[in-house]
This record gives structure tokens, sequence and C-alpha cells, in this order.
């Protein structure tokens, strides 16, 4: 475990801004006695909320003024532009100034993914970053889905690319060596698919870097049969919020029921500790915060309407990438595949 962590955060992105973002980061330093958090914003707004907690003297939260916000409407091109002193960049480069490990933002995404391929670069031999996630299966472990929305279109060499980085994530996220690798399809036949998902396939099969396993469809994300699922940006982003849906969807109506049957009650009573666990299991909450693989630094895509405690996991999130230390781990496998591909020429 690292004795000295700080991680730099865009405190006024999102729906929410500073008011799930404050709460999160006194939590987290509560939580954690190695952490430090470089706090990137207004500082009149960010110091009345850190006063209303009691935290504004703490020694580990450190206020950053910035004097301008990336909105949510704002186009990526105007945000790297006009956008210099806003708290997403100045969090950004205070990861690449290295004054940070890691960065945590919960802004526009778009704004995000191409301010910080702009700000701290690919890393060698990476086409394009991705945005990964863990997603809860019926096993014990989940399941890391990539991409989740920075690419929208992608082709074959980028799918397979996305293979490795979510190899390298997935395996020391669970400590397995070997994680089983697949790509998301609208069936699990080989002639099923558009050309790029064939390719990607056969780019796959044919790699020692990566345990391939096959196509995956839809209803085999919660199965656990993979530890790692690839698709493209436009596809993973869907999957990913529909599967948050459908788990709030199942508790709105659950929580309904009780209010209104006795039954139900009597019922709730009983299963009260299996009903708890469960929720644990699938809230979105505890999922919250998407990586950005790929970059020369650490960047976690918080949810934009993130409450306290969703933001609270996307820093613990950042946190144990730092540890992992997840960039140089990538680096070093993409530098392997130079070093094959140079010697195959």
């Amino acid at each position: 475990m690292l004795t000295n962590l700080t991680i730099a955060l865009d405190m006024m992105g999102g729906d929410y801004g500073p008011r799930s973002s404050i709460p999160a980061a006194v939590n987290a330093v509560n939580a954690n006695a190695n952490l430090k958090l470089i706090l990137c914003g207004n500082e009149q707004v960010i110091a009345k909320q850190l006063e209303s907690l009691d935290s504004l003297s703490h020694p580990r939260l450190i206020i950053r003024h910035c004097n301008d916000v990336v909105t949510n409407a704002c186009e990526p091109a105007v945000a790297i532009r006009s956008k210099k002193d806003s708290s997403m960049r100045v969090a950004l480069d205070l990861v690449k100034s290295g004054e940070a490990q890691a960065c945590v933002s919960s802004g526009n995404t778009g704004a995000l993914f191409f301010m910080a391929h702009y700000v701290l670069k690919m890393l060698p031999g990476v086409k394009r970053p991705a945005l990964i996630s863990a997603v809860p299966t019926e096993q014990k472990n989940p399941v890391y889905l990539l991409d989740l929305g920075a690419n929208v279109h992608c082709d074959a060499q980028m799918l397979y690319q996305f293979g490795i980085m979510g190899s390298v994530v997935a395996g020391q996220a669970l400590g397995c060596d070997n994680p089983k690798v697949s790509l998301l399809n609208i069936g699990a036949e080989d002639i099923k698919g558009h050309e790029e998902i064939k390719q990607a396939a056969q780019l796959m099969q044919q790699s020692e870097l990566i345990n391939y396993i096959g196509y995956s469809e839809g209803s085999d994300i919660f199965s656990g049969k993979a530890d790692v699922i690839v698709c493209e940006g436009f596809v993973g982003n869907v999957a990913l919020k529909t599967c948050e849906g459908i788990a709030k969807l199942i508790m709105k109506k659950f929580s309904r029921a009780l209010e209104k049957h006795v039954v139900y009650k009597c019922m709730a009573f009983i299963l009260a500790p299996i009903i708890k666990k469960l929720y644990k299991r699938v809230n979105p909450d505890q999922y919250n915060g998407a990586s950005l693989v790929g970059l020369r630094g650490i960047v976690v895509k918080s949810h934009g309407n993130a409450s306290a405690k969703a933001f609270h996991a996307a820093i613990d999130e950042a946190v144990k990438e730092v540890e992992r230390q997840l960039p140089d781990k990538i680096a070093a496998i993409f530098e392997k595949t130079h070093s094959k591909d140079t010697a195959v020429e």
C-alpha cells in the first residue's frame, strides 16, 4: 500500500457539482489516512461546503482555485481551446506535472476524453483510450466492460487493443494471470456480426496476449462467462446504462410493493438480510468510476449524476489504479507487442 497518495478532483463537474463531490472528498480522506486530495474549482463555493462539514481546515484537503467550468453542453474542441483554467483542465494538468497521481471528474464525458487525450497523451502503441468499468455478475467476480462511450465507432485494431488493456485491468483487479476475454456480439456464431467484429475476433484468436473465449451476447454480460467483454463505445454505453436502469427498476418495484402489501412487509422482515446483500451487489453506486485506460496517466470518469457515495467510489477506484500502477502495466504489454512486430519485420 502506498503511503503518499495524491488525487486531483474536478469538483465542479456533473449534475450536482460540489454538493456530491465535497462530501465524497471528506469521507474519502477520513477513510484513508494516506490520501491527499486537491480540490479543483471555485474556491468560495468549495470553502463554504467544507465549512458546513467542519472540514475547512483539513490538512489533506487542498483547494486549487479555478475560474472556469466545463459545462455538459460544452463542445470538446471549445473546452480544449477556451477552458484552460477550468476545474477539469487544472485537475488533468496536475496529473501531467506529477503533482497528482490521478484525476477524477464527473464532468462532460466528451470534453474529458479529448482533454485528457490532449494533455496526457497516449501510451506508445495505443491507438485510442477506452472507458472501462466493472459490472456485477452471477459469480463472485464482476466483468470488466469496455469501451463504454469514449469511442463511438471502433475498427478491428482498436477492439483488439481494448482486449489487451481490458485483460491487464481485469488481471490486476481480480488477481488472475489469464483473464477470459470476449467480444460482445449479436450472436455466438462465427458468422454473426459486422466485419470489424469478425476481424477483431481473428486478431484476438491469433494473439498470445489475450485469452480469447469467443463471442458473448447481451444476456451473457451478467453470467460471469467472461472476465472482460469488449465492444464499441456506442454499444457499451447503452449496455451499461441499461444495466443500471434495470437494477434501479427492480429495487424501486420491490420498495413500492413493500409499501402497499402487508404480506410483502412480513416477507421483507424475514428476507431483509438477503435483500440487503442483493442490493449491495447490484447497487450502481458501488461500481461508479469508469477508467480512461491507454493514457500516460490515470483518469477516472464518474457518472454525471453521481451521489456523494458514488463519487466516493470513483475516488477509491482512482486510488486502486494508482496502487496497481495500471499505465505502467499497460505500457509494458504494448512494448512487448511492438518488440514482436519489429522482430517479424
